[in-house]
């Protein structure tokens, strides 16, 4: 038996399967959920990834800057499943203007966006997602290490730390409903968001010869499987943390 067995989780972010939501959904299912997906813009997109997951997974519509979205999301999830116990926030996106060295000259209009796609939205979906989540469970978010100020990723990384912030307070006010708030700080990985970053080789070239334990680009799993097990009940008594899975970087001197 697995150790999501019986599940039901809601996951969000697949836009390939080259993501670490993919990896998730796949990981999920082969432990025992039932998965759900949303997806913002191409649905049909999302649609035809979710076909090469163990099971296909219903796929629905979520724009997290969309009030009526948010505001509908628990009707049209439960329409699948009958409640949740898990919730993936793989969700991300800042304009051109907001990286890539460009720090000081971005207009608040570019970095409102960032903020509010990247770290606000934590907040909306767990809020959306609240009334499915009657007996308690596990909002788990993607993070990237927002303690230093990294080439490259400007705004994102404003963003990212207020995603950090953000997840302490969720565990603060989420915990009354039995329901733990933690994220997953990956390392660089070769994702279509990351691809979207100018000078994203700068990570590429350095990260793998700094991580103690040595890292893989291209390997999603081991975040994937850090997600699933704060998904499980493997963590009942574990809120507000960040669990770096990025080779030990974040520990090393630079």
């Amino acid at each position: 038996m697995g150790i999501l067995q019986g599940k039901r989780i809601l996951v969000t972010g697949v836009l390939t399967n080259a993501s670490i939501a993919f990896s998730v959904a796949r990981l999920a299912q082969e432990e025992g959920a039932t998965v759900v997906l949303t997806g913002y813009g191409r649905l049909s997109l999302v649609e035809r990834i979710a076909k090469r997951l163990p099971e296909p997974p219903p796929v629905i519509e979520l724009d997290v800057q969309n009030t009526e979205h948010l505001e509908t999301l628990a009707d049209r999830v439960g329409e699948h499943v009958d409640g949740l116990d898990g919730v993936v926030h793989a969700i991300g996106f800042a304009p051109q203007t907001a990286l890539g060295g460009n720090f000081l000259n971005t207009a608040w209009e570019d970095v409102s966006t960032a903020l509010h796609v990247s770290t606000y939205s934590y907040k909306s979906l767990a809020v959306a997602c609240l009334p499915l989540m009657k007996e308690g469970g596990a909002v788990v978010g993607l993070d990237f290490d927002a303690t230093k100020a990294w080439p490259v990723y400007d705004w994102m990384g404003v963003a990212k730390a207020g995603l950090e912030s953000c997840n302490r307070y969720l565990a603060r006010d989420l915990g009354k409903h039995n329901i733990r708030v933690n994220l997953v700080a990956a390392g660089p990985l070769r994702t279509m968001a990351a691809k979207s970053i100018p000078g994203f080789q700068e990570f590429e070239e350095a990260w793998p010869g700094k991580a103690p334990l040595g890292w893989d680009l291209s390997d999603t799993e081991p975040a994937a499987k850090a997600c699933v097990a704060l998904l499980s009940d493997w963590f009942p008594a574990t809120t507000g943390d960040i669990v770096h899975v990025d080779g030990g970087v974040h520990a090393i001197g630079s």
